[in-house]
């Protein structure tokens, strides 16, 4: 096994050296002790094959306590292992979070439909559903996040416009001769990659389960949000939605 180079940290006053080896699944962290000095241990070849050892199965993390003329030294958080072990404290990364509008939309009665036209007639129009559905997103500004059946999820970052893409999908989709029906929410997401997360998407999905043909529902929040937008709704009252805690204001918008 190669040497491994020392890296040198502080944590407040304290100086660290430190040397990092192997690659398992777990950190390792030894602490030979306050007065000591790594490079020396790679000296002594009974510390050298314990050190092997370690580094087979984990990821060895080796560091002492130096004086403070260190040069070179980066912030210990950086460092993996390190922090913890000086503060008993693991931090887990911030996950990505942007506040967005989603929307999710699916076909009244699919089964129904797809048992009276055949597979192969269904597939068109359900290819059709499709591309009329994305027509929509692109022309509001609407992101695709998801597509399973024959059901969307999408996000827009404003509400009038994501609620606008709503109306104008029901409306454009019953020239097919199928009903859709939409919930949006307004809340923080978590990013996951190209997908969305979090409670938000659970609290839409409940929403659009709560329509009824061609019916376009909003949370009590999207509704707020868009004031002034000359949108306008009818109430709806107020809803337990399945497991999202507490009730929820749910209103319709108005076609009239």
């Amino acid at each position: 096994m190669v040497r491994p180079e020392t890296g040198y940290a502080r944590s407040g006053e304290v100086n660290i050296a430190y040397q990092v080896v192997g690659d398992g699944p777990s950190d390792l962290v030894l602490v030979p002790g306050w007065i000591s000095n790594i490079e020396v241990f790679w000296e002594d070849p009974a510390m050298t094959r314990f050190l092997q050892r370690l580094a087979s199965f984990s990821r060895l993390i080796l560091f002492d306590k130096r004086g403070t003329g260190l040069s070179d030294r980066v912030p210990v958080n950086e460092l993996p292992g390190l922090e913890e072990f000086l503060t008993g404290v693991r931090r887990e990364p911030e996950p990505d979070r942007v506040l967005a509008t989603v929307l999710f939309t699916d076909i009244v009665d699919s089964s129904r439909r797809a048992t009276e036209l055949g597979d192969r007639r269904w597939r068109d129009l359900l290819e059709s559903h499709h591309a009329t559905v994305r027509q929509e997103l692109a022309r509001f500004r609407g992101r695709e996040i998801d597509t399973a059946g024959d059901g969307f999820l999408a996000s827009f970052d404003g509400p009038a416009r994501a609620v606008r893409a709503a109306c104008a999908i029901t409306s454009e989709v019953h020239r097919l001769g199928l009903d859709v029906r939409a919930g949006l929410h307004t809340g923080e997401c978590e990013v996951m990659g190209p997908k969305l997360g979090g409670i938000a998407l659970h609290i839409g999905a409940r929403i659009a389960a709560l329509a009824g043909p061609r019916e376009v529902l909003v949370s009590n929040t999207v509704k707020d949000l868009v004031a002034g937008s000359g949108l306008r709704f009818e109430d709806r009252g107020v809803h337990e939605l399945k497991g999202i805690p507490g009730e929820w204001h749910i209103f319709a918008v108005s076609t009239n």
